[in-house]
Protein backbone atom coordinates (compact mmCIF):
# COMPACT_ATOMS: atom_id res chain seq x y z
CA UNK A 1 0.00 0.00 0.00
CA UNK A 2 2.69 2.31 0.62
CA UNK A 3 4.05 1.76 -2.47
CA UNK A 4 1.39 2.94 -4.30
CA UNK A 5 0.41 6.16 -2.02
CA UNK A 6 4.58 7.46 -2.60
CA UNK A 7 4.24 8.62 -6.31
CA UNK A 8 0.74 10.15 -5.83
CA UNK A 9 1.72 11.96 -3.03
CA UNK A 10 4.86 13.09 -4.60
CA UNK A 11 2.35 13.79 -7.86
CA UNK A 12 0.56 15.58 -5.17
CA UNK A 13 3.27 17.83 -4.06
CA UNK A 14 4.73 18.91 -7.63
CA UNK A 15 1.30 20.16 -8.17
CA UNK A 16 0.58 21.85 -5.71
CA UNK A 17 4.00 23.29 -5.43
CA UNK A 18 3.74 24.30 -9.42
CA UNK A 19 0.37 26.08 -8.53
CA UNK A 20 1.88 28.38 -5.59
CA UNK A 21 4.78 28.89 -7.94
CA UNK A 22 2.37 30.38 -10.66
CA UNK A 23 0.59 32.20 -7.98
CA UNK A 24 3.75 33.42 -6.75
CA UNK A 25 4.52 35.02 -9.84
CA UNK A 26 1.19 36.46 -10.59
CA UNK A 27 1.48 38.05 -7.59
CA UNK A 28 4.70 39.72 -8.25
CA UNK A 29 3.47 41.57 -11.19
CA UNK A 30 -0.33 42.14 -10.13
CA UNK A 31 -1.05 46.05 -9.28
CA UNK A 32 -3.53 45.39 -6.99
CA UNK A 33 -1.37 45.27 -3.63
CA UNK A 34 -3.04 48.12 -2.38
CA UNK A 35 -6.41 49.81 -3.68
CA UNK A 36 -7.73 52.98 -2.80
CA UNK A 37 -11.45 54.39 -3.36
CA UNK A 38 -12.00 58.46 -3.73
CA UNK A 39 -15.29 59.22 -1.99
CA UNK A 40 -15.35 62.08 -3.97
CA UNK A 41 -14.76 60.43 -7.51
CA UNK A 42 -16.46 56.70 -6.92
CA UNK A 43 -16.10 56.15 -10.34
CA UNK A 44 -12.10 55.75 -9.86
CA UNK A 45 -10.41 53.03 -8.17
CA UNK A 46 -6.57 53.42 -7.74
CA UNK A 47 -4.63 50.56 -7.11
CA UNK A 48 -0.38 49.86 -6.64
CA UNK A 49 1.53 47.17 -6.64
CA UNK A 50 5.24 46.66 -6.70
CA UNK A 51 6.09 48.05 -10.44
CA UNK A 52 3.32 50.51 -11.35
CA UNK A 53 0.47 52.47 -9.92
CA UNK A 54 -2.91 52.09 -11.82
CA UNK A 55 -6.49 54.35 -11.80
CA UNK A 56 -9.19 52.07 -13.25
CA UNK A 57 -12.08 54.14 -14.51
CA UNK A 58 -15.54 53.35 -14.79
CA UNK A 59 -15.80 54.44 -18.67
CA UNK A 60 -11.98 54.92 -19.37
CA UNK A 61 -10.64 51.10 -18.65
CA UNK A 62 -7.13 51.02 -16.64
CA UNK A 63 -4.41 53.45 -17.09
CA UNK A 64 -0.73 52.35 -15.23
CA UNK A 65 2.49 54.33 -14.85
CA UNK A 66 5.32 52.60 -13.45
CA UNK A 67 7.39 54.03 -11.03
CA UNK A 68 10.23 56.08 -11.85
CA UNK A 69 12.68 55.85 -9.14
CA UNK A 70 12.96 51.97 -7.24
CA UNK A 71 14.71 54.12 -4.19
CA UNK A 72 11.80 56.47 -4.15
CA UNK A 73 9.19 53.54 -3.23
CA UNK A 74 8.43 53.03 0.18
CA UNK A 75 10.57 50.26 2.26
CA UNK A 76 7.94 47.51 2.28
CA UNK A 77 7.61 47.56 -1.65
CA UNK A 78 10.95 48.01 -2.22
CA UNK A 79 11.90 45.24 0.07
CA UNK A 80 8.95 42.99 -1.38
CA UNK A 81 10.22 43.19 -4.93
CA UNK A 82 13.52 41.41 -3.98
CA UNK A 83 12.06 39.10 -1.80
CA UNK A 84 9.31 38.12 -4.46
CA UNK A 85 12.15 37.55 -6.79
CA UNK A 86 13.88 35.50 -4.45
CA UNK A 87 10.92 33.67 -3.74
CA UNK A 88 10.21 32.85 -7.36
CA UNK A 89 13.41 32.18 -8.39
CA UNK A 90 13.71 29.27 -5.62
CA UNK A 91 10.26 27.90 -6.33
CA UNK A 92 11.55 27.21 -9.94
CA UNK A 93 14.37 25.59 -8.63
CA UNK A 94 12.40 23.85 -6.54
CA UNK A 95 10.64 22.46 -9.42
CA UNK A 96 13.23 21.46 -11.30
CA UNK A 97 14.86 19.35 -8.68
CA UNK A 98 12.10 17.76 -7.29
CA UNK A 99 11.06 17.00 -10.82
CA UNK A 100 13.94 14.63 -11.35
CA UNK A 101 13.67 13.60 -7.80
CA UNK A 102 10.04 11.65 -8.59
CA UNK A 103 10.24 7.93 -8.28
CA UNK A 104 7.78 7.63 -11.39
CA UNK A 105 10.41 9.91 -13.32
CA UNK A 106 12.80 6.60 -15.14
CA UNK A 107 16.07 8.70 -15.83
CA UNK A 108 18.38 7.71 -12.30
CA UNK A 109 16.05 4.86 -11.10
CA UNK A 110 18.72 2.55 -9.71
CA UNK A 111 20.32 5.55 -7.56
CA UNK A 112 17.30 6.01 -5.89
CA UNK A 113 19.36 7.77 -2.87
CA UNK A 114 20.56 10.76 -4.86
CA UNK A 115 16.81 11.03 -5.84
CA UNK A 116 15.80 11.66 -1.95
CA UNK A 117 18.84 14.24 -1.83
CA UNK A 118 16.76 16.15 -4.82
CA UNK A 119 12.99 15.38 -3.29
CA UNK A 120 14.56 16.83 -0.11
CA UNK A 121 16.41 20.22 -1.52
CA UNK A 122 13.27 20.56 -3.75
CA UNK A 123 11.17 20.50 -0.51
CA UNK A 124 13.19 23.08 1.53
CA UNK A 125 13.17 25.07 -1.58
CA UNK A 126 9.40 25.09 -1.75
CA UNK A 127 9.29 25.75 2.27
CA UNK A 128 11.89 28.82 1.36
CA UNK A 129 9.76 30.11 -1.58
CA UNK A 130 6.68 30.39 0.49
CA UNK A 131 8.16 31.69 3.43
CA UNK A 132 9.21 34.61 1.24
CA UNK A 133 6.04 35.07 -0.50
CA UNK A 134 4.03 35.36 2.76
CA UNK A 135 6.50 37.56 4.32
CA UNK A 136 6.52 40.66 2.00
CA UNK A 137 2.95 40.51 1.45
CA UNK A 138 2.11 40.47 5.21
CA UNK A 139 4.52 42.87 5.77
CA UNK A 140 2.64 45.74 3.15
CA UNK A 141 -0.53 44.36 4.75
CA UNK A 142 0.77 45.47 8.10
CA UNK A 143 2.19 48.62 6.98
CA UNK A 144 -1.85 49.08 5.38
CA UNK A 145 -3.36 48.49 8.85
CA UNK A 146 -1.60 51.12 10.21
CA UNK A 147 -1.72 53.87 7.81
CA UNK A 148 -5.70 53.10 7.45
CA UNK A 149 -6.06 53.24 11.65
CA UNK A 150 -3.13 56.19 11.95
CA UNK A 151 -4.91 58.93 14.54
CA UNK A 152 -2.41 61.63 12.80
CA UNK A 153 -3.96 61.43 8.79
CA UNK A 154 -6.99 63.49 8.68
CA UNK A 155 -10.03 61.56 8.21
CA UNK A 156 -10.48 63.81 5.05
CA UNK A 157 -7.35 61.96 3.84
CA UNK A 158 -8.05 58.83 1.78
CA UNK A 159 -6.75 55.39 2.98
CA UNK A 160 -5.16 52.27 1.09
CA UNK A 161 -7.15 49.39 1.72
CA UNK A 162 -5.97 45.35 0.94
CA UNK A 163 -6.08 44.55 -2.28
CA UNK A 164 -6.58 41.28 -4.21
CA UNK A 165 -2.57 40.56 -4.72
CA UNK A 166 -2.56 39.97 -1.05
CA UNK A 167 -4.45 37.39 -0.75
CA UNK A 168 -3.18 35.79 -3.87
CA UNK A 169 -0.06 35.58 -2.40
CA UNK A 170 -0.79 34.13 0.67
CA UNK A 171 -2.50 31.42 -1.04
CA UNK A 172 0.66 30.90 -2.98
CA UNK A 173 3.13 30.92 -0.01
CA UNK A 174 0.56 28.44 1.69
CA UNK A 175 0.89 25.93 -1.41
CA UNK A 176 4.12 25.99 -1.75
CA UNK A 177 5.01 25.53 2.24
CA UNK A 178 2.08 22.48 1.43
CA UNK A 179 3.84 21.00 -1.58
CA UNK A 180 6.80 20.93 0.33
CA UNK A 181 6.07 19.26 3.10
CA UNK A 182 4.59 16.61 1.19
CA UNK A 183 7.74 15.86 -0.87
CA UNK A 184 9.08 15.23 2.55
CA UNK A 185 6.49 13.39 4.09
CA UNK A 186 7.89 10.97 1.34
CA UNK A 187 10.83 10.89 2.17
CA UNK A 188 10.32 10.33 5.99
CA UNK A 189 7.61 7.53 5.07
CA UNK A 190 8.79 4.12 5.82
CA UNK A 191 10.19 2.22 2.72
CA UNK A 192 10.09 -1.73 2.24
CA UNK A 193 13.90 -2.42 2.69
CA UNK A 194 15.33 -5.24 0.14
CA UNK A 195 16.85 -6.68 3.07
CA UNK A 196 13.11 -7.17 4.53
CA UNK A 197 11.73 -8.64 1.31
CA UNK A 198 14.54 -10.89 1.05
CA UNK A 199 13.89 -11.96 4.23
CA UNK A 200 10.21 -12.60 3.82
CA UNK A 201 10.81 -14.40 0.91
CA UNK A 202 13.27 -16.64 2.30
CA UNK A 203 10.55 -17.40 5.05
CA UNK A 204 8.29 -18.34 2.10
CA UNK A 205 10.22 -20.77 0.64
CA UNK A 206 11.01 -22.40 4.01
CA UNK A 207 7.61 -22.84 5.09
CA UNK A 208 6.96 -24.40 1.26
CA UNK A 209 9.38 -27.07 1.72
CA UNK A 210 8.17 -27.52 5.49
CA UNK A 211 4.66 -28.38 3.38
CA UNK A 212 6.06 -30.78 0.90
CA UNK A 213 7.91 -32.73 3.38
CA UNK A 214 4.86 -33.15 5.46
CA UNK A 215 2.66 -34.29 2.21
CA UNK A 216 5.28 -36.75 1.13
CA UNK A 217 4.43 -40.49 2.07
Amino acid sequence: MALVYHPVMQLSGILVSLLGWVLSCLTTYLPQWKNLNLELNELEIWTMGLWQACVVQEEGGMQCKDFDSFLALPPELRISRILMFFSNGSGLLGLLLSGFGLDCLKIGERQQEQKKRLLMFGGMLFWISGITAIVPVSWVAHSTVQEFWDENIPDIVPRWDFGEALFVGWLAGFCLILGGSLLNCTICSTEVHPSSVHYAVAEQQDQCQCLETETRP
